[in-house]
């Protein structure tokens, strides 16, 4: 269920009528690890195993290749309250100790985080560059925009899409966050032992630095945005080596960072 039914009053000049409108759901999700809660996400229910799976993979909790094991232990209305994750102690990751105490929001990238460093991201920059044309952007952003059932019914929704070398569309996932849409496809591809495919993660609002940072950690050395990206994005992305894009709409794109991506011709 990623869509309700709400009665308005739509007023138009000086004619007011009733409506019948769908609306995105948003629904807290606990997510308990070894029977201990670890945080609440606010969430569009629906690919709630992916969406964990691809959290605990950029938060550096669990990034073994092997299946996350995941009950159920609570719901209401048929929509999961409260998820438990099974993990050894020893496949747990150095971000298990910095725990997010707070509720993590759908908008919000960093909420939880206790201290300023938190935020950094380590690794080596990817050196990776695969040429692609304008054309081929805005032909992959077709693809995307065909694939939102939930955002054509409800107008309140998100979209991450995936698609590899080839401009092929490997996952696409809606929901209320733009951070939570990310998660998803990842966690999808990650079930599906798909990831090293990764290319281009193409994202159907703003960028921050977190959404840089999960492509990052993914591996994905190219992100695509429908509208802007934030500064500490753009900063992020010059130092990883990868190639942001945004306001990419009506033909058009600005190009923020690694531009040698773009073919010459």
């Amino acid at each position: 269920m990623q869509t309700l039914s709400y009665q308005g009053l739509k007023v138009s000049k000086f004619l007011k009528t009733k409506t019948l409108d769908s609306l995105v759901v948003e629904a807290p999700l606990q997510i308990n690890i070894n029977k201990e809660a670890y945080t609440v996400v606010m969430r569009t229910p629906n690919n709630d195993l992916e969406l964990i799976r691809g959290l605990l993979y950029a938060e550096d909790i669990y990034k073994n290749s092997s299946s996350l094991k995941m009950s159920l232990e609570k719901e209401q209305d048929n929509i999961p309250q409260i998820i438990n994750v099974s993990i050894p102690t020893k496949f747990l990751g150095k971000g298990y100790l910095n725990k997010r105490t707070l509720l993590s929001v759908s908008s919000c990238g960093i909420c939880g985080k206790k201290e300023l460093k938190d935020i950094k991201v380590n690794g080596d920059k990817l050196t990776e560059e695969n040429l692609f044309s304008s054309r081929e952007i805005h032909e992959m952003f077709i693809q995307m925009t065909q694939n939102q059932p939930t955002f054509k019914d409800s107008g309140g929704s998100h979209a991450a899409a995936i698609f590899n070398k080839n401009y092929e569309l490997l996952t696409i996932k809606e929901d209320i966050g733009r951070h939570n849409a990310v998660d998803k496809t990842i966690g999808d591809l990650l079930n599906k032992k798909k990831l090293k495919e990764a290319n281009f993660l193409l994202v159907s609002g703003r960028v921050s630095y977190e959404i840089v940072s999960k492509a990052f950690i993914a591996k994905i050395p190219v992100i695509i945005a429908v509208s802007a990206c934030s500064s500490l994005a753009v900063d992020f992305a010059k130092e990883f080596g990868i190639c942001l894009i945004g306001f990419t709409r009506n033909g058009k794109m600005t190009i923020y960072s690694n531009s040698s991506y773009l073919k010459k011709n």
